[in-house]
């Protein structure tokens, strides 16, 4: 098969969305696929690739990691007429995703699309809410030309249901159980980092309003005193809010800075417990490594962490937005020793079972779904 993607984020962007992609290439190549990227330049150094073609961009304001580009139209539409590809993929709505919907259209190739993101609920954290019913509206005509629409989880398609969105299909995400392990290698986070106290509480991700963190610096305020002089809060990510979040933390607050692969597996099995208020996730990639790390999960009860973690089983779910939440559920698990255990090595089983392979091998076969009735593609 030949594959055009459109993104406005890709590798080495260090979000999810391009995490993920960068793996699904990379399947591609390994599988006998051929492919093309259309994405933004990157602000990190990439490596040169001719199956990559970047473009001129500006961050968007509401995720500065997700960058708006400017394509070159008649370059796309030349690429596009030299590869032909059997099917576009358009993993953002703006515009790298548009020029990709407007040439598929014109050379009547097929469209699929993958919904990453859930603005609707970040305006929330930027009081523009006002901007709701615009929003829903564009992305109504922006995704009604795709054939199928491919979301992270269950919640996300029935949140996209719904709002009237058709020809849902669910594509899941997977995790790299060899690299994301209970096994430290030697690596001790208590000395690493200076932490006396004997739990360590992580949270790893974008420092951004959007993730919460206000309910994660309340939580770790309101601990009781019992447990505040046993914890230790280790963070892990970079963002926009990051100054704000180290003059409000606690004396038991360490921030690792931006960690990947195995150090940050390694935070992840240092720790008790994972920590994640976001309630605006899609899906919820750190969720799943913490996981696969043998570590069990307090997570908010919302968007896809809900359907990750399974609530007495590999972690606890919390009311979004409720420190008090949170800490009775800190509190319970820190007390309780051997469920912790338990919970432990369910969370790895689970993690097990979530590969990669199987992820993008579902995929491709919705692709071929999609190219069956499809007529022959003409290029003009």
């Amino acid at each position: 098969m030949k594959i055009a993607l459109f993104t406005d984020t890709y590798a080495p962007d260090v979000n999810g969305v391009a995490r993920t992609l960068k793996r699904f290439t990379d399947y591609l190549e390994a599988n006998g696929h051929e492919y093309r990227v259309f994405a933004p330049e990157s602000t990190k150094e990439s490596l040169f690739s001719s199956h990559i073609h970047r473009f001129a961009s500006f961050p968007f304001f509401l995720y500065p990691e997700c960058r708006v580009a400017w394509p070159n139209m008649i370059q796309v539409k030349g690429e596009l007429q030299k590869f032909k590809p059997d099917l576009v993929h358009i993993a953002t709505p703006f515009n790298i995703g548009l020029c990709g919907m407007h040439y598929a259209k014109k050379l009547n190739i097929p469209i699929v699309g993958s919904y990453h993101t859930d603005f609707d609920q970040y305006l929330d954290y930027y009081d523009l809410q006002f901007f709701s019913k615009l929003l829903w509206k564009y992305m109504h005509w922006f995704h009604k030309p795709f054939k199928k629409l491919f979301v992270p989880s269950p919640s996300t398609l029935e949140q996209l249901d719904k709002q009237g969105f058709q020809n849902l299909k669910i594509w899941g995400r997977g995790v790299d159980c060899s690299m994301f392990t209970p096994n430290l290698e030697g690596f001790d986070a208590h000395k690493t980092y200076n932490i006396k106290e004997p739990f360590i509480l992580s949270y790893a991700g974008r420092l951004a309003p959007e993730k919460d963190i206000e309910t994660l610096i309340k939580t770790a305020e309101s601990l009781p005193a019992r447990l505040k002089e046993k914890v230790h809060f280790l963070i892990v990510g970079d963002g926009p809010s990051k100054a704000d979040m180290m003059k409000q933390a606690p004396d038991n607050m360490t921030f690792a800075g931006y960690l990947s692969g195995r150090d940050l597996a390694k935070i992840y099995a240092s720790s008790d417990l994972f920590v994640f208020p976001s309630p605006t996730e899609t899906f919820g990639n750190v969720v799943l490594e913490a996981l696969a790390c043998g570590t069990p999960v307090v997570g908010a009860n919302s968007g896809g962490v809900k359907n990750i973690v399974a609530e007495g089983k590999n972690g606890l779910l919390c009311e979004p937005r409720n420190p008090d939440a949170f800490v009775a559920a800190i509190d319970s698990l820190l007390e309780n020793h051997s469920l912790r255990e338990h919970m432990s090595r369910q969370a790895r089983a689970y993690a097990l079972t979530q590969t990669w392979d199987q992820i993008f091998s579902g995929l491709v076969q919705d692709y071929k779904e999609v190219l069956i009735p499809a007529e022959e593609v003409r290029y003009a």
